[in-house]
């Protein structure tokens, strides 16, 4: 049976670029013919993105896309929250709605899932020989550090708990009960990953084309604060 692989990406204030990831998405051949099942969730953007994205429904009416909006700016972890929920694919994979991950690589996440080792995969960006964009030395540190620090109660050894691409199959993740509105998505989705039993999680290295903060990249020192809090909330005070 043909299978579906549910992409879900959340936006916030993306109306001048939305465009080239959804061209890229569209773009990617999958492996075993897979059909495609975009979600896009507008997290209340103040720009354009509602229109960038209604018009480029209109104009490619051959992707499946079903487009969501939040009546109020709720932050990129309730924007997965609904995407997530609304997913029917077999498998679904995180996209962020910029240009610093190549959805070219699905295949490289999808292989081991699909070869029937594997309920969850991340990609690396600290692995691997894909091409990486140099950016900010303490960023990268602070990345690494939180990874260790959650590695410490998962038992997992990730090289890169924060990547966006994470693949779950659908009822793996949505069986999950989460709560993290805003980036404390990823230390509270590898927390409560870890506790399922028998989970066999795998990851591959892929590419990363970072954004610059003016290049409008969102995560800061606070959101780093705020992993460091969820790690601990998740994995000793909520088991």
């Amino acid at each position: 049976m043909q299978k579906t692989l549910s992409i879900v990406i959340p936006a916030y204030n993306e109306g001048p670029t939305i465009h080239f990831i959804l061209d890229k998405v569209k773009a990617v051949s999958l492996p075993q013919e897979m059909r495609k099942e975009v979600i896009i969730v507008n997290d209340c953007s103040k720009d354009n993105t509602d229109e960038a994205v209604n018009n480029y429904i209109s104009q490619n009416p051959d992707l499946p896309i079903k487009y969501l909006s939040h009546e109020k700016n709720a932050g990129k972890g309730a924007a997965l929250h609904t995407g997530i929920k609304e997913s029917t694919g077999d498998y679904i994979i995180i996209q962020d709605a910029d240009l610093e991950y190549d959805p070219e690589e699905y295949k490289l996440l999808l292989k081991p899932m699909l070869d029937g080792v594997a309920d969850v995969v991340y990609g690396s960006r600290f692995m691997g020989g894909n091409p990486h964009r140099i950016l900010f030395f303490w960023h990268t540190i602070g990345n690494k550090f939180l990874t260790m620090l959650s590695n410490m109660f998962t038992n997992f050894n990730l090289t890169d708990m924060e990547t966006c691409y994470k693949l779950f199959k659908r009822e793996t993740v949505q069986s999950l009960k989460l709560k993290e509105k805003r980036f404390g998505f990823e230390p509270e989705v590898t927390a409560k990953i870890s506790r399922i039993p028998k989970i066999r999680i795998y990851e591959v290295g892929i590419s990363y084309y970072g954004r610059t903060y003016a290049e409008g990249k969102k995560i800061n020192w606070k959101d780093g604060f705020k992993a460091i809090y969820c790690i601990l909330k998740y994995n000793i005070f909520r088991r």
